[in-house]
């Protein structure tokens, strides 16, 4: 058996916990594809139905964020570190930061439109701030993170993710203005909103940015040479490293688990709730 069949075999081993921490990611992906087609489906399914209907544009935007991330379980990697664990040159770290900065766009897209329709059935939508500042501010924090990415400085990854805890902060507030505004139904969906970004929150701000921060300082402590954007372009286009080492991937399993899961069931669930809007004319 050569090296490369006995290292694959090994990572498929049931005692392998990265193998059936990356079967759990795919299984779930599965299923989130699945659910996508179902949602399709069924907006074909109504009368006069349309891609361009808000709920068409909302299943559009949907699309662009479960496959991306479907994409990066399929095939998980590090960007900043450039590790991976499959060695094919769809592993490259440019393109699945292309993917990821596409699919993260479409997120916050659909955040807009429904905080836009929200605002329209409630006569307020011209006091929803996070309406014109959730796509900016998400386009800036795809800056930093591409910045991280080229020159392996995770200082951007840090101000990254601020950016989108502010960015979500901004939603919150906006959900809880209009609270008083709704009831039955909607109601509960926007309380269970709130509640969702307050758990995204506090994990971004005690366990992913500490965790940014922290690689920072020790780049800064041990004196790490960074790149210049253009060595880093030339980097994550030819460079990824196989690695099924536990230590390597501890710190990002967390992170990983959570968003190709549940922050893929939230851009699910706008879909559902503009599909609803639309079918039940709220």
């Amino acid at each position: 058996m050569s090296v490369e069949r006995r290292a694959r075999a090994g990572f498929l081993a049931w005692s392998n916990p990265l193998a059936w921490w990356w079967g759990v990611l795919t299984f779930v992906s599965a299923l989130n594809i699945t659910a996508w087609f179902l949602l399709y489906r069924q907006l074909l399914e109504r009368p006069a139905a349309s891609l361009a209907s808000t709920s068409g544009i909302m299943l559009i935007l949907c699309a662009g964020y479960v496959f991306g991330c479907a994409f990066r379980s399929f095939l998980p990697r590090a960007d900043v570190q450039r590790i991976c664990l499959f060695d094919t040159w769809l592993s490259s770290v440019v393109l699945g930061r292309t993917i990821a900065t596409v699919a993260e766009v479409c997120f916050a897209v659909q955040w807009a439109i429904i905080l836009h329709q929200l605002g329209k059935m409630s006569g307020t939508e011209i006091t929803l701030t996070a309406v014109w500042l959730i796509v900016p501010l998400i386009l800036i924090a795809e800056c930093f993170s591409w910045y991280a990415v080229l020159t392996t400085n995770f200082l951007g990854n840090a101000i990254e993710n601020s950016i989108w805890a502010g960015a979500f902060f901004l939603v919150a507030i906006d959900l809880g203005r209009l609270l008083p505004e709704f009831d039955g139904p909607i109601f509960v969906v926007l309380v269970f909103a709130i509640v969702g970004i307050a758990g995204y929150l506090t994990f971004l701000m005690n366990i992913d940015v500490p965790m940014y921060l922290s690689r920072w300082r020790a780049q800064v402590a041990n004196g790490s040479k960074l790149l210049s954007p253009l060595e880093g372009l030339r980097d994550v286009r030819t460079r990824w490293v196989v690695t099924r080492d536990l230590n390597d991937w501890k710190d990002e399993i967390a992170w990983m688990s959570l968003y190709f899961s549940v922050a893929v069931w939230a851009s699910l669930a706008l879909c559902v709730f503009c599909s609803l809007q639309d079918h039940a004319g709220f």
